[in-house]
């Protein structure tokens, strides 16, 4: 049995993501996680900053559960108004920014407006938030979920945020775009739009996941990397960060 949770291995591959120097739209969930292990081991010089306007050099140095907790607030290296906090994606000072959504598709659009339920009726989402901008203006982005056919959809119902498509080939969004999917069974990265049009293949498969098992919960024909292999597992000193400072695995159960 391997010891470590598939929570801590999704961490782990997201803390790669992150490089020295980055400026980091950080998030909640795994991606708070993320940031604190590659600020305790490859990427020191990583800045962090969260949507409600706290920028931090340094981890907040207790487990937070809101954006505006106040150990986030305490030794903030600068506490911005959002506005001031968005204006650093239109800047073009974001390295990264880690998103969620309901539905990615295969050239890394995002939907967390709506999708459609079992009997065909739309269900409603809550919608953007700095999502779409941060997807448009951030250099690159990550995207973190459940590995389910019905979420990795040939075409997302709704774009709510954008990954490759005319939008990027045709200069209006010159910049960035999706870098990685981390899935709970994979790591999907996406080629340049001068190949495929920016769509996604099979980089890495989690241990204990088979090729079979990816292609068959995608919902298009997944390409797979000649050289894909097994996404590495997270190591020692990660884990040691990651349960120091979720020692209920409050947001990695």
């Amino acid at each position: 049995m391997p010891d470590y949770t598939l929570s801590e291995l999704m961490v782990a591959a997201a803390a790669r993501e992150i490089h020295d120097g980055d400026v980091v739209f950080v998030g909640m969930r795994l991606p708070l996680i993320a940031f604190v292990v590659a600020k305790s081991t490859h990427a020191p010089n990583a800045v962090g900053v969260f949507e409600n306007g706290v920028l931090r050099h340094t981890p907040a140095r207790e487990l937070i559960f809101t954006m505006s907790d106040g150990p986030n607030i305490t030794g903030a290296l600068s506490c911005l108004t959002m506005l001031e906090c968005m204006a650093l994606l239109q800047q073009g000072r974001v390295s990264l920014g880690f998103l969620g959504a309901a539905e990615v598709d295969r050239y890394g659009n995002l939907n967390s407006t709506e999708v459609r339920g079992p009997s065909g009726n739309h269900i409603r989402l809550p919608g953007s938030g700095g999502a779409c901008d941060i997807a448009a203006l951030a250099r690159r982005f990550v995207v973190l979920l459940d590995h389910q056919k019905d979420r990795l959809p040939e075409r997302v119902h709704y774009i709510t945020s954008p990954g490759y498509g005319p939008w990027r080939s045709s200069g209006r969004l010159k910049q960035g775009g999706p870098s990685a999917v981390i899935t709970s069974k994979a790591v999907m990265r996406f080629d340049g739009l001068d190949t495929t049009g920016g769509e996604a293949h099979l980089y890495s498969y989690h241990p204990g996941v088979t090729v079979e098992d990816i292609l068959a919960n995608t919902g298009w024909t997944l390409r797979v990397s000649p050289d894909a292999h097994e996404t590495p597992v997270p190591t020692n000193k990660e884990l040691r960060v990651i349960r120091r400072y979720d020692p209920e695995h409050f947001w990695t159960r």
